[in-house]
């Protein structure tokens, strides 16, 4: 259980340069607020991202908010789904949330989505009884479908032009079908897991999530706040790229280098430094990580010997 703010919030209100809850700094003093997971699945990679991208804070125990001693912003940590109204209404001006909880957050659409951020993926899915007669969406026409994301749910289904009733409930959901409750549940995935468990199956796939830097139009405009607000994005990205990559430097006879260059371009063209050997050059280059193992066993059949990989820190695109 999520421990009581030791101070009230007030409502959340369109303009902080006016009125700034919880004595946060606002976009006119040039400063950002940042609202993450206190505690979750989100909360780990989240702060390690945070931190990887330089910043530097305490966040811990009980504590609600943490400043960064190097740079302008002040983390509110709290529950996930508070974090989309939160952010609509003007108490912070950035946050750190799924996917899913932006789109079935009525304030989820007052939001932009400003960056993917590669962790905390799901799906949002439609299951029946692995053993039940349901193949299809059209045949739970009539049928009742509990779920805990019931505005997405209804949103599927009217799109999908299959009447059902829609049931909201706030836990246990995979059990529904055991018991009689529902022909149905729509609820997130992981593994798919927890549907074998309870002997379920899905049939339909919603949409996909993960998690996401989100931000106001307002906070986004605002002069004194955007430029920190674009030092927070640079930063994120610089991680987020150096993950999607490997430096990759190997050895090769000259005579390799237009079939190593097809192979692996680099981000503008691989780097390529003669070595003793007149007839040898070293080429460095980044490399896609889906794609690492099929380059490097091209480059071997292609004459690369001694190659080392390495990760990348930070890369600025």
């Amino acid at each position: 259980m999520t421990t009581p703010l030791p101070v009230p919030i007030p409502l959340p209100g369109p303009d902080r340069s006016r009125a700034v809850p919880l004595g946060l700094p606002g976009p006119a003093a040039g400063h950002a607020t940042l609202a993450v997971q206190r505690r979750g699945r989100l909360t780990e990679p989240t702060l390690a991202l945070l931190r990887a991208a330089g910043l530097a804070f305490e966040a811990h125990g009980e504590r609600l908010l943490a400043a960064c001693h190097n740079f302008p912003l002040t983390l509110l940590l709290g529950r996930d789904d508070d974090i989309p109204p939160y952010v609509a209404g003007g108490t912070v001006d950035l946050g750190i949330v799924g996917q899913d909880l932006v789109r079935e957050h009525e304030a989820g659409d007052a939001l932009e989505e400003l960056l993917p951020l590669g962790f905390g993926h799901c799906a949002l899915v439609l299951a029946v009884p692995r053993t039940g007669p349901v193949e299809r969406v059209e045949q739970l026409a009539g049928a009742r479908v509990a779920t805990a994301y019931p505005r997405a749910a209804r949103r599927f289904f009217a799109a999908a032009g299959v009447p059902v009733e829609v049931v909201a409930l706030s836990g246990a959901v995979e059990v529904a079908p055991l018991l009689g409750f529902a022909a149905g549940i729509v609820d997130l995935t992981v593994t798919g897991t927890g549907l074998l468990l309870h002997d379920l199956r899905p049939i339909c796939t919603l949409f996909e999530s993960q998690a996401v830097l989100v931000g106001r139009p307002a906070a986004l405009a605002h002069p004194a706040a955007r430029p920190v607000l674009d030092r927070l994005l640079l930063r994120l990205k610089a991680v987020l790229d150096a993950r999607r990559y490997k430096y990759v430097m190997l050895n090769a006879p000259r005579t390799a280098l237009p079939a190593i260059r097809g192979i692996v371009p680099g981000l503008k063209s691989p780097t390529v430094v003669p070595l003793a050997d007149p007839d040898w050059v070293a080429v460095h280059a980044a490399v896609p990580e889906d794609a690492f193992w099929e380059a490097v066993e091209r480059l071997r059949a292609a004459g690369a010997t001694e190659i080392l990989v390495a990760p990348l820190e930070k890369l600025l695109l």
